[in-house]
């Protein structure tokens, strides 16, 4: 057996490549969904009664555009496994700007989570506006998801950029059918044989009549 290069035996089988990264696009994006389901800060809120509430502010209140940004890495995913080579590099593009995106939105609500907690304590106290929310809030915990959604950002992103430099390994979209192909035809070689035209006794029906008096004069009326 040929000793084949080590480097040869490591590479990745153009179909594998593909189905590969499209997986990883797949998951990183339903990472991202998930943690955007997940309670993302814990606000403690003074009330106007003097009392307080703990909030718990989830990616939807948090990082309200992480669900619109997962869900075009799916349809993104989708149209990779028809796309051509150079639609495949806009894809990868744009998937490394998915990445840069939900990452930002994750980065936002760590960064300022009394911000990124308005809508809901807006919702609980009745209280408006950013100073007046940043007075309210008395304390925040953040949660490990916002930092699970930053990671499937980079996932995306590094994903996009495989998509990018790998585009011209991946096998071409499929054809289901084939296209139908017209040949014209050899009038000389496939013209079928020519026929002896008949003639008008051969054509011509036999009458019964005639042919009972042909028997009874002792003569064969399949003979004509």
């Amino acid at each position: 057996m040929p000793d084949v290069p080590l480097t040869e035996r490591k590479r990745m089988s153009p179909r594998r490549l593909k189905l590969v990264l499209i997986l990883l696009v797949l998951g990183s994006s339903a990472l991202a969904l998930l943690a955007w389901t997940r309670v993302w800060v814990q606000a403690e809120v003074g009330l106007p009664d003097a009392g307080t509430q703990v909030l718990q502010i989830d990616g939807a209140i948090a990082a309200p555009a992480l669900t619109a940004l997962a869900l075009s890495g799916f349809a993104l995913a989708a149209a990779l496994t028809i796309a051509g080579r150079l639609i495949r590099i806009v894809l990868g593009a744009l998937q490394v700007l998915l990445g840069f995106s939900v990452f930002l939105s994750a980065l936002l609500a760590v960064k300022d989570p009394s911000d990124a907690s308005a809508a809901a304590v807006t919702a609980a106290t009745g209280i408006a506006g950013h100073e007046s929310i940043q007075l309210s809030v008395l304390g925040t915990a953040i949660t490990p998801w916002p930092y699970v959604a930053m990671g499937a950002a980079v996932i995306m992103a590094a994903a996009g950029v495989a998509i990018i430099v790998t585009s011209g390994r991946w096998p071409g979209p499929t054809r289901k059918y084939q296209a139908v192909r017209f040949e014209p035809v050899d009038t000389e070689t496939d013209a079928a044989p020519a026929t002896s035209t008949p003639t008008a006794a051969e054509v011509a029906p036999s009458d019964s009549v005639g042919d009972w008096d042909d028997l009874s004069r002792g003569e064969d009326p399949t003979a004509r």
